[in-house]
């Protein structure tokens, strides 16, 4: 009976089976096309620097037209005047309407609607003109801050001289030209704050 020179023949396959794969993932790496050397990674979000000479003191990135950082405290300044002037409009438009109703024929807001209306107006401008005083400017802004905070004045004591047309004898005369000075304070109220925006560097969304 011939002898088998290897009993265990089946001990050659595994390595077989081990070569053959290695030699075929070296053939499919090969043939893979290459990076090309042109492609980047995708930028990142907005990051903040620091504003040369400031000794690498925090900034914000603003959004707006064009971007661009401001100082923390710009920003935060800025932010502020926006709550404000956005509370200092919707004041405004409630005062119109409310006039407007009042003076209409026939009449579509009576006086015990309309009074308490005007004295919510005039609470509510006066609580923002004291916020707009206890606002501490950023550098560089401080001759927006006092304008801003006269024209704020200005329009406290619009919408408290209309309440007291309301509430006087005075045919209409007196209630009507203070609701148009409030309305133009809230306007130049409005304007200030994007000159406070352009002082510090920031622009506003288009």
């Amino acid at each position: 009976m011939a002898v088998n020179p290897d009993p265990k023949p089946g001990r050659w396959i595994l390595p077989l089976v081990i070569l053959g794969m290695i030699a075929f993932t070296y053939f499919f790496v090969r043939s893979l096309p290459e990076a090309s050397p042109d492609t980047t990674l995708a930028a990142g979000g907005p990051t903040t620097t620091a504003a040369p000479g400031t000794g690498g003191g925090s900034t914000t990135t603003v959004p707006g037209e064009t971007g661009g950082t401001v100082p923390d405290a710009a920003a935060a300044y800025i932010g502020e005047l926006d709550r404000i002037n956005g509370e200092l409009q919707a004041l405004n438009s409630e005062l119109v309407a409310v006039n407007t109703g009042f003076d209409a024929d026939p009449r579509e807001i009576e006086f015990p609607d309309a009074e308490p209306r005007f004295e919510a107006v005039a609470t509510g401008a006066q609580a923002l003109s004291d916020q707009v005083a206890a606002l501490v400017p950023a550098e560089g802004l401080e001759a927006n801050q006092e304008t801003l905070a006269a024209v704020a004045t200005l329009a406290a004591r619009a919408a408290g001289e209309a309440l007291s047309g309301l509430q006087s004898d005075d045919p209409g005369d007196l209630r009507r030209a203070a609701v148009t000075a409030f309305t133009g304070a809230t306007t130049d109220f409005d304007v200030e704050v994007e000159n406070a925006r352009s002082a510090a560097g920031a622009t506003p969304d288009a």
